[in-house]
């Protein structure tokens, strides 16, 4: 693990560089065959792209844009940028021409690296008004064109013939730990998004502040080693990858294996077979809704034997949670329900390496927490946000508390607002908003504390529960203030429910926009001998409509009457990132969903008193 005195996670990449030598540093897929990339092959090529930037005049606290899927090029370019005291400024891979262009702009950019061909077009297509942007480059093998665009093998190779290690040294030496290493620009759903300013002691800090936490607190021994593989598909340009992946492994000396794609993350799963991920909820629900459609078609008898496997599972949660070891007969039927379901279920989705499991972005479920956890996965949920870099808290793998956030890292200080809200203040919290200091002044209070947006309480063992957001606060017409976010977790707990959306606010009473499992759902139907045509005829199937009218019930009814959902529309298509429903890390966009579902939303309120 890095020197603790280090000023910057570029700094760590150099000791960890010399230290390892030829072990491997990444690994990407080419050509169907996993291929790596040693560490020494890795700190050439940063040193190689750090005098391209330095002969292209790049200066300490310059901006440089990185528009690109993961891929170990993003980490290359990220290093080589931050090691000669520059600033990095991540771009979604997913982000349109036009938001790319004023991320480049705010951020007065004077270079940007991108991944394809399409990212490059992207940027061309706005560089017109783009005056400071003097160098693209690409990092796909491309036909470019212009003076001004070259690709990655081409700066590299530049770069190898304007070699100068004593101003790369003094660049790297000279950083200070206030100074900024990038800039993240806000996935905001309301006007222009905010460059979010982390310094490099914001990641030294937050790194070396979680792992000193992943330590047996028995032995003394750190959890996370050298050892350890991590696999990379959480967009980079978020800083819960950036982080607690490329960071978290860096630190450690750990090896990173690229995904080639989100659709192909299962098959990379069970090729790699990683020891860490870096996860949202939304992907442990996918794959929890897959395997119970699978065992929805199964025999009778494979439909005993799982079910019996997941009241084992249940019966394991406090022993996972508490790191305790099986006693008596339970320990038997754990060992019997491992044997013929759990093992074989690891196996088949390369998940049967797998110790640790970082969660964030959103809540995890209590159905997926038991069925993962309760299998032996520990699932290390955590809290955090782009403005504290972003880890506040997490569970410990000795000390989990489903249905919370966990416990603050050290140096880290959390509070409760009079009104609820989530105060933060410690070495993580941001220096502020790039060239908004009215939006930082509300942001971070006179005494330090950042304003996280998010409502919570502490308990009783110091650990942070989430139970919703301020600006997603629903104010009834009978002004009833309602957190729709634990309802819409509740009923994610229905085998039927994919996705939910809350509406409410200024009206009557609740209803919900509901997306079916649809895999479930097509098995039931199959069962009940419903036939349909296509999803729309499905979801208007009225033994259909009887069914989730009794789930939403039943998975409400511990809630208040005003909580009650009076309402909901079936839909027959998911929310995504593509479509526009969901943000880079899965979180739904509630305007965004509230726009494109109008028509829906108020054909469930028309014509009606709501009494």
């Amino acid at each position: 693990m890095a020197d603790f005195k280090v000023t910057s996670m570029a700094a760590v990449f150099q000791e960890n560089a010399k230290r390892l030598g030829e072990k491997a540093y990444a690994a990407y897929k080419k050509d169907g065959t996993w291929v790596d990339i040693s560490w020494n092959s890795m700190n050439s090529m940063v040193h190689n792209l750090a005098y391209y930037l330095l002969s292209i005049g790049i200066e300490k606290g310059d901006k440089v844009g990185l528009f690109s899927p993961n891929r170990w090029e993003w980490h290359l370019a990220a290093l080589a940028i931050n090691s000669i005291g520059a600033v990095d400024v991540p771009i979604y891979a997913t982000n349109s021409a036009e938001e790319t262009e004023y991320i480049l702009s705010n951020s007065d950019s004077k270079a940007c690296f991108v991944g394809t061909e399409e990212h490059l077009k992207k940027v061309l297509k706005v560089r017109s008004k783009l005056p400071l942007v003097k160098q693209v480059v690409v990092f796909d093998e491309s036909n470019v064109s212009g003076d001004d665009e070259l690709t990655l093998s081409k700066a590299l190779a530049i770069g190898a013939q304007n070699t100068n290690e004593s101003l790369f040294n003094e660049r790297l030496t000279s950083i200070q730990p206030n100074d900024l290493s990038t800039l993240i620009y806000t996935s905001g759903t309301t006007g222009n998004p905010k460059g979010v300013m982390l310094t490099h002691n914001n990641f030294v800090s937050n790194v070396r502040n979680t792992l000193i936490e992943m330590r047996d607190p028995k032995t003394k021994q750190d959890l996370l080693t050298e050892n350890d593989l991590y696999l990379s598909f959480l967009p980079l340009s978020h800083s819960l990858e950036r982080t607690a992946g490329f960071h978290g492994a860096l630190w450690m000396g750990a090896k990173t294996a690229f995904a080639e794609d989100i659709s192909k993350l299962m098959e990379n799963f069970t090729e790699v077979r990683p020891t860490i991920i870096v996860c949202v909820p939304r992907i442990y629900e996918k794959i929890h809704a897959g395997i119970l459609s699978k065992v929805s078609s199964a025999s009778s008898l494979k439909k005993k034997i799982f079910n019996f496997a997941l009241r084992q599972a249940v019966r394991n949660l406090p022993y996972v949670c508490r790191d305790l070891p099986r006693t008596g007969f339970f320990a038997f039927k754990y060992r019997l329900a491992n044997k013929l379901v759990f093992s074989k279920l690891k196996a088949a989705l390369g998940m049967d390496r797998l110790r640790y499991a970082i969660s964030g972005g959103a809540p995890l479920s209590v159905s997926d927490a038991e069925f993962f956890i309760g299998m032996g996965f520990k699932i290390l949920e955590g809290f955090g946000l782009t403005e504290t870099s972003p880890i506040m808290t997490f569970n410990r793998p000795w000390f989990i508390k489903p249905g919370t956030v966990g416990q603050a890292i050290p140096e880290t200080e959390i509070k409760i607002a009079d009104d609820g809200e989530i105060l933060i203040r410690g070495p993580q919290v941001m220096a502020g908003y790039y060239k908004n200091e009215e939006a930082t002044k509300e942001a971070i209070m006179s005494d330090g504390f950042f304003r996280t947006g998010d409502i919570g309480i502490i308990d009783e063992d110091g650990c942070l529960k989430i139970t919703g957001r301020i600006k997603d606060i629903i104010v009834t017409a009978g002004g009833k203030n309602i957190s729709p976010q634990n309802i819409e977790n509740s009923l994610k707990e229905s085998r039927f429910i994919e996705q939910v959306g809350i509406i409410g606010d200024k009206r009557k009473y609740l209803s919900a926009l509901v997306v079916p499992a649809f895999p479930e759902l097509e098995a039931w139907a199959k069962e009940q001998n419903i036939s349909f045509k296509n999803r729309e005829e499905l979801v208007a199937n009225e033994a259909v409509q009887k069914l989730f009218r009794a789930e939403i019930d039943r998975f409400t009814s511990h809630y208040a009457r005003v909580e009650q959902i009076r309402k909901f529309t079936l839909l027959t298509t998911e929310w995504t990132q593509d479509t526009g429903e969901l943000t880079p890390t899965q979180k739904v966009k509630r305007r965004v969903v509230s726009k494109k579902y109008a028509k829906e939303i108020d054909a469930m309120y028309a014509g009606d008193s709501g009494e």
